[in-house]
Protein backbone atom coordinates (compact mmCIF):
# COMPACT_ATOMS: atom_id res chain seq x y z
CA UNK A 1 0.00 0.00 0.00
CA UNK A 2 1.57 3.25 -1.08
CA UNK A 3 0.54 6.85 0.81
CA UNK A 4 0.99 10.35 -0.65
CA UNK A 5 0.06 13.32 0.57
CA UNK A 6 -1.34 16.64 -1.38
CA UNK A 7 -1.22 19.93 0.30
CA UNK A 8 -3.52 21.75 -2.64
CA UNK A 9 -5.24 20.50 -5.38
CA UNK A 10 -2.56 21.42 -8.33
CA UNK A 11 -0.65 18.67 -6.63
CA UNK A 12 -3.73 15.79 -6.77
CA UNK A 13 -4.26 16.83 -10.10
CA UNK A 14 -0.41 17.13 -10.72
CA UNK A 15 -0.21 13.08 -9.35
CA UNK A 16 -3.42 12.28 -11.41
CA UNK A 17 -1.29 13.33 -14.30
CA UNK A 18 1.50 10.86 -14.10
CA UNK A 19 -1.18 8.23 -13.43
CA UNK A 20 -2.60 8.80 -17.16
CA UNK A 21 0.81 9.40 -18.64
CA UNK A 22 1.43 5.66 -17.13
CA UNK A 23 -2.17 4.36 -18.07
CA UNK A 24 -2.58 1.05 -19.82
CA UNK A 25 -5.70 0.28 -21.99
CA UNK A 26 -8.14 -1.44 -20.24
CA UNK A 27 -7.01 0.11 -16.80
CA UNK A 28 -9.98 0.47 -14.32
CA UNK A 29 -9.22 2.86 -11.48
CA UNK A 30 -11.67 3.01 -8.61
CA UNK A 31 -11.77 6.47 -6.38
CA UNK A 32 -13.29 6.20 -3.07
CA UNK A 33 -13.63 9.42 -0.72
CA UNK A 34 -15.82 12.08 0.71
CA UNK A 35 -17.67 14.99 -1.13
CA UNK A 36 -14.33 17.68 -2.14
CA UNK A 37 -11.57 15.12 -1.25
CA UNK A 38 -10.40 15.49 -4.83
CA UNK A 39 -11.36 12.77 -6.81
CA UNK A 40 -12.10 14.58 -10.19
CA UNK A 41 -9.29 16.70 -9.20
CA UNK A 42 -7.41 13.54 -9.53
CA UNK A 43 -9.37 12.57 -13.24
CA UNK A 44 -8.23 16.45 -14.83
CA UNK A 45 -4.70 15.30 -14.12
CA UNK A 46 -5.37 11.72 -15.84
CA UNK A 47 -6.89 13.62 -18.22
CA UNK A 48 -4.17 15.54 -18.92
CA UNK A 49 -1.87 13.13 -19.04
CA UNK A 50 -3.48 10.73 -21.86
CA UNK A 51 -3.32 14.37 -23.76
CA UNK A 52 -6.79 14.98 -23.30
CA UNK A 53 -7.21 18.99 -23.59
CA UNK A 54 -10.72 19.19 -23.55
CA UNK A 55 -12.42 20.65 -19.85
CA UNK A 56 -13.25 17.44 -17.52
CA UNK A 57 -15.63 18.08 -15.02
CA UNK A 58 -17.76 15.25 -12.82
CA UNK A 59 -20.12 13.15 -14.52
CA UNK A 60 -22.35 13.38 -11.18
CA UNK A 61 -25.70 13.83 -13.08
CA UNK A 62 -25.21 12.26 -16.06
CA UNK A 63 -23.46 9.41 -14.63
CA UNK A 64 -20.46 8.85 -17.54
CA UNK A 65 -18.03 11.62 -19.46
CA UNK A 66 -16.30 10.29 -22.50
CA UNK A 67 -13.15 12.37 -23.27
CA UNK A 68 -11.22 11.52 -26.38
CA UNK A 69 -8.65 13.13 -28.20
CA UNK A 70 -5.93 12.13 -25.96
CA UNK A 71 -3.54 8.67 -26.09
CA UNK A 72 -6.27 6.82 -25.25
CA UNK A 73 -10.07 7.13 -24.66
CA UNK A 74 -11.04 8.43 -21.19
CA UNK A 75 -14.58 7.05 -19.51
CA UNK A 76 -15.30 8.95 -16.37
CA UNK A 77 -18.14 7.54 -14.30
CA UNK A 78 -19.53 8.36 -11.22
CA UNK A 79 -21.69 6.19 -8.78
CA UNK A 80 -22.75 8.49 -6.56
CA UNK A 81 -26.55 8.72 -7.23
CA UNK A 82 -26.47 5.09 -7.76
CA UNK A 83 -27.39 3.23 -4.66
CA UNK A 84 -28.09 -0.33 -5.66
CA UNK A 85 -26.27 -2.91 -7.87
CA UNK A 86 -29.31 -2.94 -9.84
CA UNK A 87 -29.41 0.64 -10.52
CA UNK A 88 -25.85 0.00 -11.17
CA UNK A 89 -26.04 -2.41 -14.04
CA UNK A 90 -29.17 -0.85 -15.46
CA UNK A 91 -27.14 2.39 -16.10
CA UNK A 92 -24.88 0.65 -18.43
CA UNK A 93 -21.86 1.00 -16.37
CA UNK A 94 -20.37 -2.45 -17.76
CA UNK A 95 -20.32 -1.25 -21.45
CA UNK A 96 -17.53 1.49 -20.33
CA UNK A 97 -15.26 -0.59 -19.14
CA UNK A 98 -13.34 -1.12 -22.55
CA UNK A 99 -9.86 -2.55 -23.23
CA UNK A 100 -9.36 0.82 -25.80
CA UNK A 101 -8.98 3.15 -22.73
CA UNK A 102 -8.73 4.09 -19.16
CA UNK A 103 -12.30 3.90 -17.00
CA UNK A 104 -12.01 5.92 -13.97
CA UNK A 105 -14.90 5.48 -11.62
CA UNK A 106 -15.31 8.03 -8.52
CA UNK A 107 -17.52 6.66 -5.71
CA UNK A 108 -16.15 2.88 -6.16
CA UNK A 109 -17.07 1.62 -2.99
CA UNK A 110 -20.77 1.89 -4.22
CA UNK A 111 -20.07 -1.45 -6.52
CA UNK A 112 -17.70 -3.49 -4.52
CA UNK A 113 -18.77 -6.82 -6.17
CA UNK A 114 -18.41 -5.43 -9.58
CA UNK A 115 -17.68 -7.39 -12.66
CA UNK A 116 -14.20 -6.29 -13.65
CA UNK A 117 -11.84 -5.94 -10.49
CA UNK A 118 -10.37 -2.49 -10.54
CA UNK A 119 -6.49 -2.08 -11.87
CA UNK A 120 -6.33 -0.05 -8.13
CA UNK A 121 -8.26 1.85 -6.14
CA UNK A 122 -7.55 4.93 -4.84
CA UNK A 123 -8.89 6.15 -1.03
CA UNK A 124 -9.02 10.08 -0.59
CA UNK A 125 -9.36 11.31 2.77
CA UNK A 126 -9.39 15.32 3.75
CA UNK A 127 -6.90 15.86 6.46
CA UNK A 128 -7.37 19.42 6.39
CA UNK A 129 -9.06 22.20 4.15
CA UNK A 130 -5.53 21.69 1.84
CA UNK A 131 -4.31 18.80 2.54
CA UNK A 132 -5.53 15.08 1.12
CA UNK A 133 -3.93 11.43 1.96
CA UNK A 134 -4.08 9.18 -1.02
CA UNK A 135 -3.78 5.43 -0.71
CA UNK A 136 -3.40 3.07 -2.98
CA UNK A 137 -1.87 0.09 -4.45
CA UNK A 138 0.16 0.56 -7.37
CA UNK A 139 -0.73 -0.76 -10.59
CA UNK A 140 2.81 -0.76 -12.07
CA UNK A 141 4.30 -2.89 -9.46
Amino acid sequence: MATLISNSAAETEAFGERWGRDAKPGWVIGLSGDLGAGKTQFVKGVARGLGITVRVHSPTFTLVNIYSGGRLPLYHLDLYRLETREAIESAGIYDFFRPDGVAVVEWAERWPEQPQPYTTTLRFEVLNPSQRRLTYEDPGA
